[in-house]
């Protein structure tokens, strides 16, 4: 990045570039859903190609996904019919990814909190009983009771898919709400598939396949960081479970729960920048070697393989899979048949009256007879209830398991059911909400529950720069760098966004100079610390931001001359380094925060990921006030 970059800000939203020092501002739960929702279109134009190929003359579809394809080495091999292969091949893939996820979120994310995955698994669990307990009672006495797995596990592509209809409306912890409950979901329909749809049991074969899982957690106890090195014994472990009777989906899940995850930290980007010096003085391979070394190690292995695995899950694997289970031979009296039948009635209302009934009750319970405070207010409950009324992926996968024939079909119509009928539901809970007065609404939407609190160190005003009333409900913290192009397009940002909300926001400015790719950044900050002791900081941090590209001593002093300091005093600070402790804090407070590049926001100690236009930056602020109007909450760091 150029340093005569000035900071006129950037006609293009979204604002999202960042200074590394870290790792882009985009967050892996963010990308995770914009990939999720995204996919929701090529499954649903996957499923209605499978429609439409089912229903052509011939039963070629059938022909097709019963085709036997087998791999054969030596005296062994593995034969599957090729929907097989999908479902427990290709499929291993996606929860693989389901599993890392999964990781992520315990390790950095939302669940590390474990109140809030405690409160995530009981939603999901509760999401789950009560659909079972509708299919058992409408299916009793008609010798079908087999298939209750079949009613259990939302379908995350298209819950957060329809989620995206009605994203404008709706708080975004919603989101993490709902992820968290799908992959809870995900964990327990795993787990039922393995142990109440498995066949007959190997006991060899399945001691075969503890023996690889402890040696896959031996190399990660080890900290083994290569990915290739678990390849081997994935794939042993896959054909273990499937010789052992156990469908060997759950190897996927498992690998990735193994996969930890970690932000980016600010040492090691530091050391790469240093190799990069290295390889462009010296241009070797032996350099370019290490330098790719660095590079992968700045990353957790949870990361690297959500970003190269999930597009191909998301926009292949799931759609393939849809396209091998959701064919169904459709007519006038075949849907009749089915509508009638207490397979499909029990899959349908399991799913669209019992999974909002098990969310919320369960949700209830957990608030009042376990004191856990709601992540965010019961009207998005509500919706996050019917949202995971939509069945797909794993009913399907279970009631291949469960049924075939006739029964087959009614499962799978019962299913795809689900969707049209869930968007619905979801339709008429917000359309409701959105009747409510102004505050209630907010109430029903945002709770009074508290977020979680990512800024380590609280905003102090006896310490911290702040422009604003110290008793404003909304703290807007930014790490910055006074040569970071990216802080200097931010900046008439943050101006139109305190004209706009006025008293409501204060904002506060922590140094995070990146000197190993802004040499100059450290003593413009020292610079700013030099005018604050002269009671002139917001005007020195004014002119250093809009003057990126001139930050040379000579141009420091000119500065301070502009403002009316003390020459002398000025330049004295500057030459004894009198700011340099205060801008160390800083950055010691950031590395605590585990920020790692420039610009970092925080909204009421809430890091904020993606965007900082003005739009975006506005609708996290105005969330905040409300919460904070709603809690009765002076300011937060």
């Amino acid at each position: 990045m150029s340093r005569t970059q000035r900071t006129t800000p950037s006609p293009q939203p979204p604002m999202t570039g960042q200074t590394s020092g870290g790792a882009g501002s985009r967050s892996p739960l963010r990308a995770f859903l914009r990939t999720e929702t995204g996919s929701a279109a090529v499954l649903f134009v996957a499923v209605l190609a499978a429609l439409a190929w089912a229903n052509v003359p011939g039963r070629t579809y059938e022909t097709f996904w019963s085709t036997r394809v087998s791999l054969i080495a030596g005296s062994s091999g593995v034969s599957l019919e090729l929907r097989e292969w999908v479902n427990s091949g290709l499929m291993a893939l996606f929860f693989f990814v389901v599993g890392l996820e999964t990781r992520r979120e315990l390790d950095i994310g939302e669940l590390r909190e474990r109140r809030r995955l405690v409160f995530s698994a009981i939603a999901g669990i509760g999401g789950m009983a009560v659909p079972v307990a509708v299919y058992l009672a409408v299916n009793a006495g008609h010798g079908t009771a087999q298939g209750w797995g079949t009613a259990m596990s939302t379908d995350t592509a298209f819950a957060l898919g329809f989620l995206a209809v009605f994203g404008s409306r709706m708080p975004a912890g919603l989101r993490v709400f709902l992820l968290g409950v799908t992959v809870i979901d995900d964990f327990a329909a795993l787990a039922v598939i393995a142990f109440a749809y498995s066949g007959t049991v190997s006991v060899p074969a399945l001691l075969t396949a503890l023996g690889i899982l402890v040696v896959l957690i031996a190399l990660r106890v080890a900290g083994l960081r290569f990915s290739a090195v678990y390849v081997l014994p994935a794939v042993a472990l896959w054909g273990a479970l499937l010789r052992s009777g156990v469908d060997p989906v759950v190897s996927g899940l498992v690998m990735g729960l193994l996969t930890y995850a970690h932000p980016a930290r600010r040492s090691a980007l530091e050391g790469v920048s240093r190799l990069f010096r290295r390889f462009r003085e010296q241009p070797t391979p032996e350099l370019e070697h290490v330098l790719r070394q660095g590079l992968a190690s700045t990353l957790s292995p949870n990361e690297r393989l959500q970003r190269m695995l999930h597009p191909w899950t998301s926009y292949l694997i799931v759609p393939v899979f849809a396209l091998a289970n959701a064919g169904v031979p459709l007519g006038a009296a075949r849907l009749a048949d089915a509508f009638a039948s207490p397979v499909t009635l029990g899959i349908l209302l399991g799913f669209v009256l019992g999974k909002p009934i098990g969310v919320l009750g369960s949700a209830w319970l957990a608030a009042r007879l376990g004191r856990l405070r709601l992540p965010v207010g019961w009207g998005a409950v509500a919706v996050g209830g019917t949202l995971s009324g939509v069945g797909f992926t794993v009913s399907l996968l279970i009631a291949a398991l469960a049924f075939d024939g006739v029964r087959l079909e009614e499962a799978r119509i019962g299913v795809l059911a689900t969707v049209p009928c869930s968007l619905l539901v979801t339709w008429l809970v917000t359309r409701g909400i959105a009747l409510l007065p102004p505050h209630r609404r907010a109430r029903a939407l945002l709770g009074e529950g508290q977020v979680l609190v990512d800024l380590t160190d609280p905003v102090d005003p006896a310490r911290d720069h702040v422009r604003g009333p110290d008793d404003a409900p909304v703290t807007l913290v930014e790490y910055g760098d006074y040569e970071c192009p990216y802080c200097g397009r931010a900046e008439p940002v943050v101006r139109e966004l305190l004209a706009e909300f006025g008293d409501d926001v204060r904002y506060v400015w922590r140094h995070l100079p990146l000197t190993d790719v802004h040499p100059r950044a450290q003593l413009a900050a020292e610079a700013a610390e030099a005018a604050a002791r002269q009671g002139r900081y917001w005007q020195m941090h004014d002119l250093l931001i809009s003057h990126q590209g001139d930050l040379r001593p000579g141009d420091l002093v000119r500065y301070a001359e502009r403002i009316g300091l003390d020459g002398d005093r000025f330049r004295r600070d500057l030459r004894e380094r009198a700011g340099a402790e205060r801008v160390a804090q800083d950055v010691e407070s950031a590395d605590l925060s585990e920020v790692s590049g420039t610009p970092t926001f925080f909204v009421n100690g809430r890091r904020h990921h993606g965007a900082y236009d003005l739009a975006t930056l506005s609708a996290a602020v105005r969330t905040a006030r409300e919460r904070a109007v709603l809690a009765g909450a002076g300011p937060s760091g």
